[in-house]
């Protein structure tokens, strides 16, 4: 079996990193497993309350015994570490706290839930007048307009980040029904992918557009709009999630992806 020296490091008040380089091939992925643990038990044992440790994005086997001994990913840091050839790569930091759960299904899971891959979702609100038209809101954020709503908090559910969404954009209190629409956005401007959900926020009228209190840091001004006016405000993709949105059948819910059904 391969042998692992790992360096432990004071970094910061109570705090301590481990090191170590980066293992020779064929490497024992269950020896190293062993080593982090016995490092972290002991930098935890003598009173630290967090152990740390960061290792290149391609090192797959020092991240999974990370993983292994209970270690939560954190975060990237990017281009951090030089390469040989001159260029730079990621680091990818992960942590152990005295207080996170370590073993059993708590532990298991609390492990996974930090490296396994998340995606933004977002909440979104279809109002329309008597007419059909759709209530649009002009951000200040970026050129394009949206529908109300917006990104869904953690631990939220979506329909309440729907109401709450709409409650801090107009300042209104408004009952939000079924779902509409599930569409797949794909990475679009420096975000990444997300999932978004409309869901229908009933009718409005023009007494309803004069009582509402504008979030002025988010919103600029609000209008109704057919879809045709629509294509000409919003982006291509949330044009065919709107259009999805008043043409899907009673009770039913579209599903779409960048806007095309499936």
């Amino acid at each position: 079996m391969t042998e692992f020296v790992i360096e432990v490091v004071p970094i910061r008040d109570g705090s301590a990193a481990l090191r170590w380089p980066d293992a020779p091939e064929p490497a024992d992925v269950e020896t190293l497993r062993i080593a982090v643990v016995a490092a972290a038990e002991d930098v935890l044992g003598r009173g630290r309350h967090r152990v740390e440790a960061t290792r290149p994005a391609g090192d797959l086997l020092g991240r999974r015994a990370l993983l292994l001994s209970g270690f939560r990913q954190e975060g990237v840091l990017r281009q951090a570490a030089p390469l040989p050839d001159g260029g730079h790569g990621d680091l990818v930091v992960y942590a152990r706290l005295a207080s996170d759960a370590v073993h059993g299904q708590t532990g298991f899971s609390g492990v996974m839930n930090s490296a396994l891959p998340r995606k933004r979702l977002i909440a979104h609100v279809v109002m329309r007048d008597e007419g059909g038209r759709v209530l649009l809101c002009q951000t200040t954020f970026k050129p394009d307009w949206e529908l109300p709503g917006g990104i869904v908090e953690p631990g939220e559910p979506p329909r309440q980040g729907a109401v709450r969404e709409v409650k801090e954009e107009l300042g209104v209190d408004r009952e939000i029904g079924r779902l509409l629409v599930v569409d797949w956005l794909p990475p679009y401007l420096g975000w990444e992918d997300a999932c978004e959900l409309i869901f229908d926020g009933g009718p409005v009228t023009t007494d309803d557009l004069a009582g509402f209190v504008l979030d002025q840091r988010e919103i600029a001004a609000v209008r109704l709009c057919t879809l045709e006016e629509a294509a000409g405000l919003v982006t291509e993709g949330a044009h065919r999630r709107l259009t999805a949105a008043c043409t899907v059948a009673d009770g039913e819910t579209a599903y779409t992806e960048h806007g095309r059904r499936v």
